[in-house]
Formats: C-alpha cells, sequence, structure tokens
C-alpha cells in the first residue's frame, strides 16, 4: 500500500511538474519563426532552419507556412512557446496587418486588443488560429504587440507578456503589461510588469533563462527601450536589476528592435539577434558567453553568419531535438536544385546577373551569377520567384519594365514585381516563359541581351521570352 501511494503521489508530481524536452533529448538544431516584410503575405508565419544557429535555409522554399483568417487577416512578431514536458507548442502573434487595412497610426490608438494563437502537438500540425483578448482589460489599453511567454516554475504556469499602448499618469504611450496563463485560451486578469520613465516607450522584450554559473542572475530579459537594455533578475516576476546597453558596440533602438534569443546547443554561449529596422536588412546576430554582461556582447565576424533568402523579422527561436527536427524537415523541405535559365535562340547564352543588372551572357564567370532557385512566389499562389544563389536575399525584379537584381525589401510592390507565372513555352511548349504577376500582358525576354518585361507579339519576341530551366 505504502508502496502504491509513493506511486501515486511521484505521478502526480510527474503531472504538475513536467521535465523539460532538454532533460530527455538533447538538441540538434534550432527553428526560427518570422515574418518577412509589409504586404499581406509577408505578415504571415515563414519558418527557417540551422544547424549552428547562425546559417539559415528558409523551410518551405521561402513561402509562408500558416497564415491568419481571423482578426486583422495579418500576423507578426510571433513567438515559439513549447511545454516543459515537450508535447505541445504554440506560435503566440501579433494580430496586426499594415497596409492591409490598418495604418500605423490606427494599429497604436485604436488597434487589436487580441493575439492570434496556433497550437500544435508536434511543430507540423497546427491548429485553426484563435483570437485571444489580452489588452480588452486594460484600462483605455488600445492595442496589443509583440508577445512572448515563458514557462515560469514559481507558478507553474506561462507568463505571458506583451506590449499595449495606455494613457496612464499623464503619458500615453507603450508599456509591458502580462497575465499568467495555462492554454493560452484564459488568462488572468493583465498587470504593469514594465514601463520606463516620462514619455520613454519599450515595445520589445524577451527573456532567456541562464543555467547557473553563468553570470549572477536566472533570467536575462533585453528590451528595445531607445536603448537595448538588459536587466536580470531571479524571478521572473521578482525585481530586475538594469545591468546596461548595447551602445557600447554602437547599436540602439534607434537602428535595432526585436530582440530575439538563442542559447548554442553546445557550451554555454548565445546569440542575440536585433532586428535592423532602420536600414530595412532584417535580422543579425549579436554574440555573447554571459548574456548578463554587456560588455560581453561582440558583433559577428564578417561572413560568419547568412540569414537565408527571406528577409527576417521580429520572431522567435527554438531549439530542436532530433525527432522535433526530423519532423519539421520533412513537412517543410528546402530547395537543393540549383538552375540556369537558358536562352532558347541564342541556347550559348544564359541569364546572369552582373553588376546587380540582368542579361544573357555565354561563358558566365563566375558561374554562380547565372545559378538561381526558382522558389515559391513572393505572393500569389501558383507562382514563383527567381532567387540568386550567390546572394540569397536577392531576387531577379523587374522595375520600369527593366530587370535588376535586388535585396527584398518586404514590401508589396518588391513581391509583386519579382513574382512570375512559370507557362509553356511561348516559342516552344517543352521549354518556359515567365509571366509577370502584375503585369500579366507582359513576359520575361531579352532585348538586346538585356532582360525586360515586355508585351509579347512577334515571331521574335516569343523566341527572346523563351528559356529552358537546367542545371
Amino acid at each position: 500500500m505504502r508502496k502504491l501511494l509513493v506511486a501515486i503521489l511521484l505521478a502526480a508530481f510527474a503531472v504538475a511538474f513536467p521535465k523539460p524536452a532538454a532533460a530527455a533529448d538533447p538538441f540538434t538544431g534550432y527553428l526560427m519563426a518570422h515574418f518577412t516584410g509589409e504586404s499581406s503575405t509577408a505578415q504571415q508565419i515563414y519558418l527557417a532552419h540551422s544547424k549552428d544557429g547562425l546559417r539559415w535555409t528558409d523551410l518551405n522554399n521561402g513561402g509562408l507556412v500558416l497564415s491568419s483568417n481571423v482578426g486583422t487577416r495579418g500576423v507578426r512578431d510571433p513567438a515559439l512557446v513549447r511545454s516543459p514536458a515537450g508535447d505541445r507548442y504554440w506560435i503566440i502573434a501579433t494580430d496586426l496587418c499594415i497596409g492591409c487595412g490598418q495604418d500605423w497610426p490606427t494599429s497604436i490608438n485604436n488597434g487589436s486588443r487580441n493575439l492570434v494563437v496556433w497550437e500544435s502537438t508536434d511543430l507540423v500540425n497546427w491548429s485553426a488560429p484563435w483570437l485571444l483578448n489580452v489588452a480588452g482589460a486594460i484600462p483605455d489599453g488600445r492595442n496589443a504587440w509583440a508577445p512572448e511567454a515563458i514557462w515560469n516554475p514559481a507558478t507553474n504556469d506561462y507568463v505571458l507578456y506583451w506590449a499595449t499602448n495606455v494613457p496612464l499618469n499623464g503619458a500615453t504611450k507603450h508599456r509591458i503589461y502580462y497575465a499568467r496563463t495555462s492554454n493560452f485560451r484564459t488568462i488572468t486578469t493583465p498587470q504593469p510588469y514594465i514601463t520606463r520613465p516620462g514619455a520613454q516607450e519599450i515595445i520589445d522584450t524577451q527573456i532567456v533563462e541562464v543555467p547557473a554559473g553563468v553570470g549572477n542572475y536566472r533570467y536575462v530579459r533585453t528590451s528595445g527601450d531607445g536603448q537595448i537594455t538588459i536587466e536580470g533578475s531571479n524571478s521572473i516576476l521578482g525585481t530586475w536589476t538594469t545591468l546596461g546597453n548595447l551602445s557600447g558596440i554602437g547599436l540602439t533602438g534607434s537602428q535595432v528592435e526585436g530582440p530575439m534569443w538563442v542559447k548554442f546547443n553546445t557550451g554555454n554561449s548565445w546569440a542575440l539577434y536585433l532586428d535592423q529596422y532602420a536600414s530595412g536588412r532584417g535580422y543579425m546576430p549579436v554574440l555573447t558567453g554571459n548574456p548578463s554582461s554587456p560588455a560581453a556582447y561582440q558583433l559577428p565576424a564578417s561572413g560568419s553568419y547568412n540569414m537565408g533568402g527571406t528577409k527576417k523579422r521580429h520572431g522567435a527561436i527554438l531549439n530542436l531535438t532530433a525527432a522535433e527536427e526530423s519532423r519539421v524537415l520533412s513537412r517543410w523541405p528546402s530547395t537543393t536544385t540549383i538552375n540556369r535559365l537558358q536562352s532558347y535562340n541564342f541556347q550559348d547564352r544564359y541569364v546572369r546577373h552582373a553588376n546587380f543588372d540582368v542579361r544573357i551572357d555565354a561563358s558566365v564567370s563566375p558561374a554562380q551569377d547565372a545559378q538561381f532557385r526558382l522558389v515559391p512566389g513572393l505572393t500569389g499562389t501558383g507562382t514563383v520567384s527567381i532567387q540568386s544563389v550567390n546572394f540569397p536575399s536577392y531576387y531577379l525584379r523587374h522595375s520600369n519594365y527593366d530587370f535588376v537584381l535586388a535585396a527584398n525589401d518586404g514590401t508589396a510592390t518588391f513581391a509583386a514585381d519579382a513574382t512570375f507565372r512559370q507557362v509553356a513555352g511561348l516559342a516552344d511548349a517543352s521549354w518556359t516563359s515567365f509571366q509577370s504577376y502584375n503585369f500579366p500582358d507582359r513576359y520575361i525576354r531579352h532585348s538586346n541581351y538585356l532582360l525586360r518585361i515586355d508585351p509579347i507579339t512577334t515571331a521574335t519576341a516569343r523566341a527572346d521570352a523563351t528559356f529552358r530551366i537546367t542545371t
């Protein structure tokens, strides 16, 4: 009887205090959830994978993985949350779609009070999204932005925290609020969590847990509040101590935002990813062996990281076990096919970029200038975009009907200009032609060896607009 009672108590303890997934299975990779820009398709959920936490490959060939059909029908700032037992996952995101029914002034002063939530038991099959009202109970709370969540062993549930614009004590500004939840469907009454003095706002905050023996604090949080401010605490809901900021390495809130932590799977070192919103370049990593020491942060060496083909905006990274990694990569494989586009009527010539202009040439050197990946279109369905191999965040796009190789800036205009429909060749149906997405009466063709989009009305133009996709 005594043994039975002990077994029952141990089972109950295991349910109430499940072991972290890391205790059972070592981590072997990384999964990033993010959005890419300001268009309706860019403000959805995208995923990327890495083996080392620094070099990223877009999953689903760079196409979106989840899209919201609730609230504003757009999502930004996704957080990835794993249960302590590793048997359940959530994606929590800002319910916001700039340029698709909302503008910044409206979203700041009368935006959605909801977050968008998805749930999964395996990281690959996700529920329909639902809305979680987090700011409706905050007096005159005007929006809910940039959510994050962390398991709190002190209360045996999650601390969910986000930014809300609130007029309070003579200042209308974004402050961080929190609530507790066990299922991301119901929450406790929201409480103030972080505020800054005077008119200073704070919007982006993310907390990382630090192992014993590294620094002086169990938890470190980094926030965008005019600086990239670093704070430490031994309790998630306790007192936090300001430790400094990243201005010493030239990074302030006027340049970067959206701090995103990842602990590397081997050793005690971290990358803090920061979204270079001011220059439009997306995420970059800053490296450290001690998150609680501002002096320990270092800019990465040139060429030491690669963010993949899509721009990566404010998101989150989850360390993956081998089983999780296998499921994710099986569900959303990445293209490894490298193609060249051979001219139909000048078959010794191939599409290539040269000084970011685009033309057809023979004997291309270096060879990578004529190598591309045909990936799912940046907008629309059943479309393709043409991604450079040696400049993986750059795509072929038309501009004033001429072609250039340009970095994806995340805008709807870029997405449309860089998207095409792959159709049977206009001169030979066994070859391929590319119809412009936003000018469907025009096709990619060469003229005097330079690429452009034109209406196709003659036999010569049909030959100019026909290509073979080859390796």
